[in-house]
């Protein structure tokens, strides 16, 4: 199913992508950054309905200068401490800005989202190419999409959807920029179960993978290098 899940996102395709039992137990859909387009946004936002946000690559984050929100926050004191997370108390959250591109009127609708997500795609792109950066003068924060910064190491460190869904896109050979979006039940107020998140991959042709798998293959590669 890995490949299927890798091919499925270097052609552009949602996958949906569940970390693990012990952990947030989630099921997120997942797309390359810079093929989303305004229906990506408006299918999210309505089988999702969890947070969009955008997971970039450590490396890339380093160079664009975007911080640990946490780390940003600390002297406000509302910043996170070590264990407050129930679901990963060894490390702190992924958050960093949430930006919108300067080019937006509101910054949240399906149109404003999607240019601000094509351009965090650019922008890690030419950081890791060695082209211009200029992450500063392209958008603006607040705004209404989180930047997710993925742990240095990636899965040798952290297990989150964020480290997850960056490792497939290095696998994948493509720009290390994923947006993701929880799957939410409407009944009981919870995550979508493994059970039902697959139920609704079948039901749309799309791949479901497992954080177990997504492990087992960047183990398999570590090990090959």
């Amino acid at each position: 199913m890995i490949d299927k899940a890798l091919a499925a996102l270097r052609d552009g395709k949602f996958i949906l992508l569940y970390d693990f039992d012990d952990r947030e137990g989630e099921t997120d859909f997942a797309i390359r950054s810079d093929v989303v387009t305004p229906r990506h946004i408006l299918q999210m936002r309505k089988d999702g309905g969890g947070l969009i946000c955008t997971a970039v690559h450590p490396v890339a984050a380093q160079r664009l200068g975007l911080p640990f929100a946490s780390d940003a926050l600390r002297a406000i004191a509302v910043a996170e401490r070590q264990g407050d997370i129930p679901y990963d108390r060894k490390n702190h959250s992924s958050f960093s800005l949430w930006v919108n591109h300067r080019n937006t009127f509101t910054g949240i609708t399906d149109r404003d989202r999607a240019l601000t997500v094509n351009a965090i795609a650019e922008q890690v792109k030419q950081a890791l190419n060695g082209g211009s950066i200029n992450f500063h003068e392209t958008f603006r924060t607040p705004g209404h999409m989180a930047l997710l910064r993925a742990a240095d190491g990636l899965l040798d460190v952290r297990k989150g959807q964020t480290e997850l869904s960056i490792a497939m896109a290095q696998m994948a050979k493509i720009t290390p920029a994923v947006t993701i979006c929880e799957m939410l039940d409407d009944e009981s107020g919870y995550a979508l179960t493994k059970a039902d998140a697959k139920i609704y991959a079948k039901q749309h042709g799309l791949v479901f993978i497992e954080g177990s798998e997504v492990m087992k293959r960047w183990e398999a590669e570590k090990k090959s290098r």
